[in-house]
């Protein structure tokens, strides 16, 4: 059984999707500690001006170790946000079809005040779009406590998972002889050899939100997850 244990992100990328698809079990980790500027709130859209972000405005002042199921929404977002994904994408050959369940979406995620709640939101209906069969769960159903690789460790255990996949930026912390230990296999994801699309305005750029490869693919999306290269032990 394979696990992943991430933060959440806003409308994340196609390498995000990629990880969690080849997992059992996708932990959404939103108690550890926001960090600004990071893809926690924010993610980019290709437009004619060139690549923009899009930024859930959220209140931090004086809350700066808050973590992320804490964080609260600062003002209205998600009407801005849409008309900026119709403007970027109307003339993608899939926004048509899509656009009225995208547009929903952000429709509800204007209730919701907490961050993580709309990250969810998103990330559920982006994985089911995609045909994603990985189950989806809070990080709180696992009542664990540690710090870094000591806390991934007790989830992954409490879920049953024999396989930890990481993506490549946790190197930087992460002890991999704990898990070595407790006789559950590191994996390390690669985000390296994904195709190329028909992408609108000018040169191809990977690094930008799914909802760029659903409006210009639409059902073969998921065929642009597929890289010539594979997660790896170490």
């Amino acid at each position: 059984m394979r696990i992943s244990i991430i933060q959440s992100c806003y409308i994340p990328w196609k390498g995000f999707f990629d990880l969690i698809g080849q997992c059992d079990e996708y932990v959404i980790y939103d108690r550890m500690q926001f960090v600004k500027r990071h893809w926690h709130n924010r993610n980019r859209i290709k437009t004619a001006n060139g690549v923009e972000w899009l930024t859930i405005p959220v209140i931090t002042k004086g809350r700066f170790s808050q973590p992320i199921d804490e964080v609260l929404i600062e003002k209205p977002w998600a009407e801005k946000h849409w008309r900026a994904l119709e403007l970027a994408y109307r003339h993608a050959p899939f926004f048509d079809a899509l656009a009225p369940r995208v547009q929903a979406w952000y429709e509800r995620a204007d209730k919701e005040r907490r961050l993580t709640d709309i990250n969810e939101l998103f990330t559920r209906e982006l994985a089911g779009l995609l045909s994603l069969k990985t189950r989806i769960v809070r990080d709180t159903i696992y009542p664990v406590e540690g710090a870094k690789t000591e806390r991934l460790l007790a989830i992954s255990r409490d879920a049953g998972a024999d396989r930890y996949l990481s993506g490549p930026s946790a190197r930087a912390y992460f002890d991999e002889a704990v898990f070595d230990g407790a006789d559950i296999a590191t994996e390390w994801m690669s985000y390296e050899g994904y195709p190329e699309y028909n992408q609108l305005y000018g040169d191809f750029e990977h690094g930008v939100t799914v909802l760029d490869l659903l409006f210009n693919t639409g059902a073969d999306a998921a065929r642009y997850l597929e890289r010539s290269a594979s997660p790896s032990s170490p």
